[in-house]
């Protein structure tokens, strides 16, 4: 048996991305997350949603968009550097669009890459595979 070092905590970022809608119900349903390694990443994962359906929104809506993608976003860096967790909210319609991105601690269980897996990683079934529409 391969005795390694123990798996330890590396500092990272939880981002989500929260949306509610007359679609949706009343509760916000997530429709993305990511894992960020920095600062700059888990607010370039947001920048790069938002500036993906800013060209959709309302006049007055887009234009606080680019504001904040021209530069606004410096504060978002600044606050999760400091540990500070950071959240961009736009509404377009009756649509409301939450991301978030927080300090957080990540615990190593397993490289994915092992050549050796624990034993109990063979009763997991992987699902099965949903067919997207064209």
């Amino acid at each position: 048996m391969n005795h390694e070092a123990m798996p330890t905590l590396r500092p990272g970022y939880w981002c989500e991305c929260w949306t509610q809608s007359p679609a949706t119900g009343e509760d916000p349903v997530l429709l993305a997350s990511c894992e960020a390694r920095n600062a700059v990443q888990a607010v370039r994962w947001i920048r790069v949603a938002l500036r993906g359906i800013t060209s959709a929104l309302e006049p007055e809506t887009a234009a606080c968009a680019r504001s904040w993608l021209a530069g606004g976003y410096v504060s978002a860096i600044e606050a999760l550097a400091y540990t500070t967790p950071y959240i961009v909210t736009i509404s377009h319609r009756d649509t409301h669009i939450e991301w978030t991105a927080r300090p957080v601690l990540f615990l190593g269980l397993v490289h994915r890459e092992a050549g050796e897996l624990p034993a109990c990683a063979e009763k997991f079934t992987p699902r099965p595979k949903t067919s997207t529409p064209c």
